[in-house]
């Protein structure tokens, strides 16, 4: 199942980033009374009455802007506009309705997307009142929330799921074959690596049915591998939009991502790893997903020596630490070099994301674990961990059931993950551990 994508938009210093703290309960936006804080686009999640959705938290939105950081603002948000399913449009009861408000409904009157009106900043009865000056926008009935305290999310939050497109399943079809995505940054090679893997021979290719806007499954019976493949590769043209191919890179892996099992990550051997596949790598993750990234161009690589992969695979686990323990192919979509090991190394992640352990060897591999390492001491008496048992998800999930749950810290909870690791090999996914009262 597929989430929905909800944009914050809205001018700069009406509240967006601190209603995205509260609609995801963290604190990752940067909050400041300074306009234009907020640069990039944050993405997190948010489950309400049952349904999840991506949220995007926007940049402050300027109109004729007057310099490059404020164009780069206007034009990411316009993406957004683009991209996301549903908007929220924040505006505040401070200053009322201003030209940069005006002008930002008359877009959203064109994007045809339902747009929610969230005037913010109304936390005392007297702004209440002055809420009735945005039905002036013609968009709809306001919502009065205030996103430092709360009060009135609960009703736009509502609202926001009220309007999602209705849940759909797209993997019914093909339910036990694995589902590739191939994501990454623009000109990585990810067309290159499409086309490699359908060749000639055309007929082996099926559509299937549910897929979104640019997102296109294609089921495979190729080099002898069954698999579903997620086209990512290609970007549509804007209207009004100059693109931005940074942002659209992360709005596709955001689409493409929620069904897939495994997603190839491909990296540009001539540019190395950059700030924005490791956002890409860390989406992935939080999702959830097994990972492959593969390193293509290394043909353009000149001067390679023996040490030059290793030193380029090092630089890449470096900077997707703690969580390092994927595969990292080098390969060369162009002249074929490697890439059936690009399959087989995730159809060998997609295994590793599906294996269930036994109870009785998961407490054989805790007992080893306990007496090579004792667990850390809580009110001066060791923690006892009684026994560990697989939670029934689709990411490798394990609950650790003890007398001190919360005497547990980060560093023996690494500890045992990697003893998971080595000992059922998880390379590739993610792992997810939970200590729980016993």
């Amino acid at each position: 199942m597929k989430n929905s994508i909800v944009a914050i938009v809205g001018r700069p210093n009406v509240g967006k980033s601190t209603l995205f703290n509260r609609m995801t309960e963290q604190r990752t936006a940067i909050v400041d009374d300074l306009s234009g804080v907020t640069r990039d686009r944050l993405y997190g999640e948010c489950v309400w009455n049952g349904r999840d959705f991506s949220v995007i938290d926007t940049g402050g939105y300027v109109e004729n802007p007057e310099n490059v950081f404020e164009t780069e603002i206007k034009k990411q948000v316009l993406i957004a506009l683009d991209e996301a399913d549903v908007l929220i449009f924040v505006l505040d009861v401070e200053t009322g309705i201003t030209d940069l408000d005006d002008q930002m409904a008359d877009i959203l009157r064109k994007s045809n997307k339902k747009a929610i009106i969230a005037v913010n900043k109304v936390d005392n009865h007297i702004r209440q009142d002055d809420v009735y000056e945005f039905y002036n926008l013609g968009l709809g009935d306001p919502i009065a929330i205030s996103s430092i305290n709360g009060s009135g999310t609960g009703e736009l939050l509502d609202a926001v799921v009220e309007n999602l497109p209705a849940d759909y399943q797209d993997q019914d079809d093909t339910p036990d074959i694995p589902h590739f995505a191939v994501v990454g940054r623009p000109n990585a090679g990810k067309s290159s690596l499409i086309n490699t893997l359908i060749g000639e021979d055309r007929n082996l290719v099926t559509d299937i049915a549910g897929t979104t806007r640019d997102s296109v499954n294609t089921a495979y019976n190729k080099f002898g591998f069954d698999f579903v493949l997620t086209d990512t590769a290609g970007l549509r043209r804007k209207d009004r939009v100059k693109e931005d191919l940074e942002f659209y890179s992360v709005m596709r892996a955001i689409r493409s991502l929620e069904s897939s099992d495994v997603c190839i990550l491909m990296l540009d051997a001539t540019r190395g790893i950059e700030a924005q596949d490791v956002n890409i790598f860390n989406l992935a993750q939080r999702k959830g997903k097994g990972v492959v990234i593969v390193v293509n161009k290394w043909d353009l690589v000149e001067e390679k020596q023996t040490s030059t992969y290793k030193t380029f695979e090092a630089a890449v686990r470096e900077r997707i630490a703690p969580h390092d323990d994927v595969p990292v192919i080098f390969a060369s979509v162009l002249t074929k070099q490697r890439i059936h090991k690009v399959l087989s190394s995730a159809i060998e992640v997609y295994k590793n994301r599906r294996q269930r352990i036994t109870t009785n060897k998961l407490n054989n591999m805790l007992k080893e674990a306990l007496e090579a390492h004792k667990p850390p001491v809580y009110r001066n008496a060791y923690v006892r961990i009684k026994y560990v048992t697989q939670l029934p998800s689709h990411v490798p999930s394990f609950a650790f059931f003890c007398n001190h749950p919360e005497g547990i810290k980060e560093p023996y909870r690494r500890y045992l993950e990697n003893v998971l690791r080595k000992r059922f090999n998880f390379t590739g996914v993610p792992v997810r551990i939970f200590f729980r009262k016993k």
